[in-house]
């Protein structure tokens, strides 16, 4: 296994199109493992797997050999064809959304979050459930959060950074706050941050998640392409 990959970024793809590997060959590069074109972060960093549109013999070589014997990871796209021992294990809809319209404000009640809040960021999470969150995810960009009485009560941030984009994510607010505007009021804050940086903000939901997409949408956010995730198991 490498920690750079040798294959040449495919320039006629948007960055948006693959934002996995073309985040690991760029700002992410120091979580990066690679095994030919496939390549993942580190596992506590985040769990996403990067590979090509579609996957050839040796591609499927190169992913089990990533997640290792038994391992689970989510392939993007459709069509995918599994070799004799992987397992398909669920499929669902997802949607990305371009935040080039995205109305962005700084919000001076909001704090950092560090390495230091992690525990309590893991116990929000385990709260609300909104998507995936390790130890040092918090290491892929800014997290901002809102605290209540010294509770940290909401929560959104940075995850993936292909060229030029960054991706808002772990948006959530504990139940008890929600209906007064802190998911807008972070999204716009975490938004204002990438703006600063001469990059666009992006984002992904799974596309059952109505709620949440309409409230992007009223932010400024508009549908880029749907998706399909298939999650499957190696060997």
């Amino acid at each position: 296994m490498t920690t750079e990959s040798t294959i040449d970024v495919d320039t006629s793809l948007h960055p948006l199109d693959d934002p996995v590997r073309a985040s690991l060959r760029g700002e992410h590069r120091r979580f990066a493992h690679w095994v030919g074109e496939i390549g993942r972060y580190d596992p506590e960093v985040a769990r996403f797997v990067g590979h090509p549109p579609v996957l050839e013999e040796q591609d499927w070589a190169d992913l089990a050999e990533v997640v290792g014997p038994g391992g689970v990871t989510a392939l993007r796209g459709h069509g995918h064809v599994l070799p004799e021992g992987w397992s398909l294990l669920d499929q669902f809809g997802s949607v990305q959304m371009d935040g080039t319209g995205l109305e962005v404000a700084a919000d001076p009640e909001l704090e950092v979050l560090t390495a230091a809040d992690v525990p309590e960021v893991l116990e929000l999470i385990a709260r609300t459930e909104p998507g995936p969150f390790a130890p040092r995810t918090i290491e892929m960009g800014t997290y901002l959060g809102l605290r209540v009485d010294g509770r940290l009560v909401a929560m959104a941030g940075e995850r993936m950074h292909p060229p030029g984009w960054t991706e808002i994510s772990a948006v959530c607010t504990d139940a008890e706050f929600r209906g007064r505007g802190l998911a807008s009021r972070l999204v716009r804050a975490v938004g204002a941050g990438i703006r600063a940086r001469g990059e666009t903000p992006f984002l992904h939901a799974v596309a059952h998640n109505t709620t949440a997409i309409s409230l992007y949408e009223t932010l400024g956010f508009t549908l880029r392409k749907r998706g399909q995730l298939t999650l499957v198991q190696a060997p």
